[in-house]
């Protein structure tokens, strides 16, 4: 199976599960909390962190945006909307202090115009959302970048996996297994998915997981999932659509932490009789091995 490698890490069978740490949208539209969020990040050992890009207007109907929907920045869906986009000041303001503080970013561009825009920052990968799996025009653009690409998969059949795949190509493509509810049920999160869908497209598999907890996240990468995605907040409680789903910073300290112990667990497959086990064997045994 092959490697991807983003920025100065290689992604896939025999390396370490790269860990990326979900934004988003929730920074609410604060550069500040955006910081705090990417500070998390780096405490907690994450390999990445991820935000979104959007074009307002193309991506939502002038129907939609003109929906009622009271929210912190005004009375409708395109207030809302538009109160959570950052803009080129705001990402060249993340950008710097990722660079300072020594940690990769980058975004899932939700149209194609967004892409553009992100070509003026240096951002190793772009991350296709389940939502834009289906969008082809979309997948060619960033196909276009010549940058690596993430895909999840949640909502999706293997029929529309496996269109995706034709048009982007196998090169530099990770594929994600996701499950698109917010936050998802335990019993949904179908983590037996990510060997097949390894034995299915013969690519690196990672895992996009929207469950409130940790251990599933854990055991995904056990299974195998060469790379893993947890939003992440500073309070669960925060208002914000996304929050509920996500990590709290010792939440994300904790999964990066055990992820890591995992790895160090899982061993050659050899079994073996290791020197500290003597003394013991010694102490403990009535009748020692067959001669």
């Amino acid at each position: 199976m092959s490697t991807v490698k983003i920025g100065n890490k290689l992604v896939g069978a025999g390396q370490p599960c790269y860990v990326i740490a979900e934004i988003g949208i929730n920074h609410n539209g604060d550069v500040d909390l955006a910081k705090r969020l990417i500070s998390v990040a780096v405490a907690a050992g994450c390999d990445a962190v991820k935000f979104q890009k959007r074009t307002i207007d193309v991506v939502y109907t002038a129907a939609e945006l003109a929906t009622p929907r009271p929210n912190p920045f005004g009375t409708t869906n395109g207030d809302l909307k538009h109160g959570l986009e950052f803009d080129y000041e705001d990402f060249a303001e993340i950008d710097a202090f990722c660079k300072s503080v020594k940690i990769p970013w980058f975004v899932s561009p939700w149209d194609e115009g967004s892409v553009d825009f992100m070509e003026q920052f240096d951002t190793p990968v772009y991350k296709i959302a389940s939502a834009s799996l289906t969008d082809d025009n979309l997948l060619k653009h960033i196909r276009k970048t010549g940058k690596p690409v993430i895909a999840s998969t949640g909502m999706s059949t293997y029929d529309e996996i496996d269109h995706a795949v034709a048009v982007l190509g196998t090169d530099d493509l990770i594929l994600m297994h996701t499950t698109s509810t917010y936050p998802a049920k335990y019993e949904q999160l179908n983590l037996r998915a990510i060997p097949t869908m390894a034995a299915r497209y013969h690519l690196p598999i990672g895992y996009s997981g929207h469950e409130t907890g940790i251990p599933t996240s854990v055991a995904a990468a056990v299974l195998g999932a060469c790379c893993v995605e947890r939003h992440i907040t500073m309070d669960r409680a925060m208002w914000g659509s996304d929050q509920a789903a996500s990590l709290e910073p010792n939440g994300i300290s904790r999964l990066v932490r055990d992820i890591r112990l995992c790895e160090q667990s899982m061993g050659d497959g050899i079994k073996r009789v290791y020197d500290e086990e003597i003394p013991v064997m010694k102490k403990l045994r009535r009748v020692g091995a067959a001669v």
